[in-house]
């Protein structure tokens, strides 16, 4: 009768110590959000050696929430945007383009050269697409730019909606932009992939003064399958001071 009280005992004492353990590991805290994810600084990142060097990110990844948060903006521009701009400084690496600018790229280019025209557009769209947005936020155009637009397109209101509803339009992958065509006028028009207004077979030709991704890796984190809810965000962000100053250069 004692073993049995005895053995009886020391499996109590044993289930205590495993229910304690068990406790013990239930209770360590789990990692916070801030320790899961590390936002680093957009001047921590830097292109190869090329002819081409990435443009600095005028704010930093925070700077346009909640329109665009700081994760979608870091993986943006320290992945995709570097990329592009590596694959850009290997197809020109020993040829004559080097000593050209981006531009001069874009108009010579060999529509068939696929790697070219793709890394080419991605490099030269991102620059217009950072440089089109500031953590400044509700600001409109002002003088030559907002007569301009009034006069194009009615109203500012109206141009928005027009922009709008030609970015939603974009089939897929692409970028939406508002141009000003050789005779002066104001353009919005779309293109796919990393096509743009400069390249020789462009639909709609003209010089781009404000730009807007239309690839998901551009909002899919923050907005899935909603790119109207992405586009009305970027109405937030657009750098208009920046939008002027390009659309005052091309009347020179």
């Amino acid at each position: 009768m004692k073993n049995i009280v005895a053995i009886c005992s020391l499996l109590l004492i044993l289930q205590a110590c495993q229910d304690k353990k068990l406790t013990e590991v239930v209770e360590v805290p789990l990692p916070t959000a801030q320790e899961k994810v590390s936002i680093s600084s957009p001047d921590a990142v830097k292109a190869d050696k090329g002819a081409f060097k990435m443009v600095k990110l005028p704010y930093l990844y925070d700077a346009l929430q909640p329109s665009i948060d700081a994760l979608t903006l870091e993986n943006h521009y320290s992945k995709h945007y570097l990329t592009y701009t590596n694959n850009l400084n290997k197809e020109i690496a020993g040829t004559d383009k080097e000593n050209l600018t981006i531009e001069e790229i874009l108009a010579k280019l060999d529509p068939s050269n696929d790697n070219l025209k793709n890394n080419a557009g991605g490099y030269y769209n991102h620059n217009m697409y950072w440089e089109s947005m500031g953590s400044k936020k509700g600001l409109q155009p002002k003088d030559t730019l907002a007569g301009a637009i009034n006069k194009e397109f009615g109203s500012f209101s109206n141009f928005c909606s027009l922009f709008k509803d030609t970015s939603e339009k974009q089939f897929g992958s692409g970028w939406a932009w508002l141009l000003v065509d050789k005779s002066g006028k104001l353009v919005i028009t779309s293109t796919q992939n990393q096509d743009n207004p400069l390249m020789p077979k462009a639909v709609v030709k003209g010089t781009p003064i404000l730009a807007l991704d239309l690839w998901e890796h551009a909002y899919y984190l923050d907005y899935q399958y909603k790119r109207g809810k992405y586009i009305d965000g970027f109405f937030n962000c657009i750098n208009w001071e920046n939008v002027q100053k390009k659309y005052e250069a091309t009347l020179k």
